[in-house]
């Protein structure tokens, strides 16, 4: 019996849990379908492509708005088991308040390590696919930036002229082996400076002991101490760049760690990054922990409406109270993995002192 009984709210805790992410996703859906027809409105698609990309694009959505999707449907489930009497039928099989809300918050435990591990690669692959085809689309061609296993490649127009830029990585605010390339407007190679790093802090790039070649000089090869050179881009603007990680799950971060690290990565963001996506579980079993306390400390129907509303305030507060804190750790005033951290912690306090409270009327 206790085998039915714990299937039972297994099976309907679960298929709440998927009615609200069903409803997440469809109005994320309608919101960002309108961004991707504004998007190719000047552009020769058909309808297909902005539905396709808005498909591939709300998933990692889902991913950041696990916690409050979770605080809201466990808030609705422990709504609706207690008007429907289920709670009294519960609590006649030996099932008491406390031990309801442990198995719904270990659910959501669980749940979230089997998104790290299992559906975090398949939404981090549909977002570099949706990346990948909105960079293709893109009306900007005379500036690109990628960055991949080859390195770093910056493509650029100055005065008319193209400019092609490969650095194997980036250390600090240094490119490391770095190439340039000059081309006319008919993409002829003009010049091509060469060296083993240049100093990209400021828009104006200090380039160490350049080589340069001129292909149609006679003199076709000079080298410089020290060389300036004007670009769009700086240490700070390439770096903005590459601080979405959507493109990469839980388990290519932890593998590839020190790799990306050799690519240049920064090593600050890659472990808030990192750390975020490791508080999941964490966040979904307090946030569910919270909303399971909350609604089963009252016994009045007519306190249904009241807590709807506080699970969105809450939610709210705590969407910002994650964003004030991961502020703290960005400017340094904490250190950015605690300031990931705070949060669940924080949280985790109110939680613990809920449950020594549980109502178990």
């Amino acid at each position: 019996m206790n085998k039915i009984i714990l299937n039972y709210i297994l099976k309907n805790y679960l298929k709440t849990v998927l009615i609200f992410i069903s409803i997440f996703f469809c109005f994320g859906i309608i919101f960002n379908l309108f961004d991707e027809l504004e998007f190719f409105k000047n552009i020769d698609v058909n309808l297909i492509t902005p539905i396709i990309l808005t498909g591939m694009f709300i998933p990692s959505m889902i991913i950041k708005a696990l916690p409050f999707i979770f605080f809201l449907s466990s808030m609705w489930f422990m709504i609706k088991i207690r008007n429907n009497k289920d709670l009294l039928t519960l609590k006649v099989f030996g099932y008491s308040n406390f031990k309801i809300f442990f198995i719904v918050a270990f659910t959501a435990f669980v749940f979230g390590w089997f998104v790290l591990f299992f559906v975090s690669p398949i939404t981090s692959s549909m977002y570099k696919y949706y990346e990948k085809t909105k960079s293709n689309y893109s009306r900007d061609v005379e500036h690109l930036v990628n960055f991949n296993r080859n390195g770093l490649w910056i493509k650029e127009s100055i005065d008319s002229k193209q400019r092609i830029i490969a650095a194997s990585k980036t250390e600090g605010v240094n490119l490391i082996n770095v190439t340039i390339y000059h081309l006319d407007k008919k993409s002829k190679l003009i010049e091509k400076i060469s060296s083993k790093k240049v100093n990209i802090k400021n828009n104006e790039w200090l380039i160490y002991n350049p080589t340069f070649f001129f292909p149609d000089k006679k003199n076709n090869v000079q080298k410089k101490d020290i060389y300036k050179l004007t670009s769009n881009y700086n240490y700070e603007k390439i770096n903005n760049l590459f601080k979405n990680f959507d493109t990469r799950s839980f388990i290519e971060l932890t593998l590839n760690y020190n790799k990306l690290l050799d690519y240049g990565y920064n090593e600050r963001l890659l472990d808030q990054n990192l750390h975020s996506l490791l508080t999941i579980p964490f966040f979904l079993f307090v946030m569910t922990a919270l909303a399971s306390i909350l609604t089963l400390n009252t016994l009045k129907r007519s306190d249904n409406f009241k807590f709807i509303i506080i699970g969105i305030v809450v939610s709210v507060i705590v969407f910002y109270f994650k964003d004030f804190s991961l502020a703290l750790g960005q400017t340094d005033r904490i250190p950015l993995i605690v300031s990931v951290w705070v949060p669940v912690v924080v949280l985790s306090l109110f939680a613990f002192i809920g449950v020594i409270q549980i109502n178990e009327k």
